[in-house]
């Protein structure tokens, strides 16, 4: 069920970083993060999951003006498309984690980024049929049925879908357990740590169980812990790079993608920050370069690493610029320019 990559760990390449990023860095003092009007524009006339996102995350927009489209998310456009192909039992595809990215997992995960309301009775019908159909293992789990080990990825993937859309059940709160417990000692996480015994961090898995554990809600001053620490493994390695060397640990790290599936890029690493409503930290310097200098001549960003596999239907055009992106990067640099000036 699962390939290789996905339980991969920190791949320190040795790779010397491109010249283009650190210009990009170097420029950013330089440059305006201030979306221009026919951005705006051109975001508003997408689909309304990006519709709401831009006005709520983007321009500030009061709630009565966003709650409109949010609500549209379900009844029309890709929200009701991908509901449109839940199946009678409440999955989708047939599979709880396989086939990708059509599965009931992969279908959730892409609803939570619509921004799709929590609560919406289809969806926990979905959620409930993937606790139902998991293993356990002193709290952590696994979807495989060859595997006899719980997993951090789908750990991680699981919580963060059931605390996000309101499934309330006693075992998320064991898996919460489970994932703060099973943390390395370099504040990160990994998928090959139970069945292999890998001691270093993936960025991979460490950002599935910061977006779970950032969903908790709960106060637990242990989440909280384990949440910092986590951070710190990813500002240790400034989000991108070798925590020996200082080189690109990954060149995947620097291409942006959208949806991002399992898979970890910059973007992703400083969504998570912002998603927290952090401070700013100087090691994030490098990567929010990464991103600014992504940015077109247009003021958009483009999809630059589609991940392969089969998809209920094409979102966007893989070339040429993306409204996801775009949005996740427009929101993510006013996060920036805020905390910069505020704390």
């Amino acid at each position: 069920m699962y390939d290789d990559a996905h339980v991969d760990h920190l791949n320190e390449t040795g790779t010397q970083p491109s010249p283009a990023l650190g210009a990009g860095r170097r420029d950013m003092a330089k440059r305006s993060f201030e979306p221009t009007a026919e951005t705006i524009e051109w975001l508003l006339a997408g689909d309304p999951a990006i519709r709401w996102q831009t006005k709520h995350d983007v321009l500030g927009l009061s709630s009565a003006e966003v709650e409109e489209d949010r609500e549209l998310v379900a009844t029309t456009g890709w929200g009701r498309r991908l509901l449109d192909h839940q199946d009678p039992t409440g999955t989708w595809a047939g599979g709880l984690y396989g086939p990708k990215w059509t599965s009931t997992t992969y279908t959730l995960l892409l609803l939570r980024r619509l921004g799709l309301q929590p609560g919406h009775p289809d969806v926990l019908r979905g959620v409930k049929q993937i606790w139902d159909g998991a293993r356990y293992f002193d709290g952590g789990l696994t979807s495989a049925v060859l595997i006899n080990a719980p997993e951090a990825c789908v750990t991680s993937m699981y919580v963060a879908l059931a605390r996000y859309f309101g499934f309330d059940d006693p075992r998320v709160d064991a898996a919460i357990d489970w994932l703060v417990f099973n943390q390395l000692a370099d504040g990160g996480w990994n998928c090959r740590t139970v069945r292999f015994g890998d001691q270093h961090g993936s960025f991979h898995t460490s950002i599935l169980a910061l977006e779970a554990l950032s969903e908790d809600g709960s106060g637990r001053t242990d989440v909280a812990a384990a949440l910092a620490s986590g951070q710190e493994f990813f500002l240790r390695h400034r989000l991108y790079r070798s925590h020996q060397y200082g080189t690109v640990a990954n060149p995947t790290f620097t291409r942006l993608s959208f949806p991002p599936r399992w898979h970890y890029d910059v973007l992703r690493g400083l969504e998570h920050f912002r998603s927290v409503n952090s401070c700013w930290d100087e090691r994030l310097d490098d990567a929010l370069g990464v991103l600014v200098g992504k940015r077109r001549a247009d003021n958009t960003w483009p999809v630059q690493n589609k991940h392969v596999g089969k998809v209920w239907f094409d979102m966007e055009n893989s070339a040429g610029p993306s409204r996801w992106n775009t949005l996740r990067a427009l929101r993510v640099l006013k996060w920036a320019t805020e905390m910069r000036e505020s704390c």
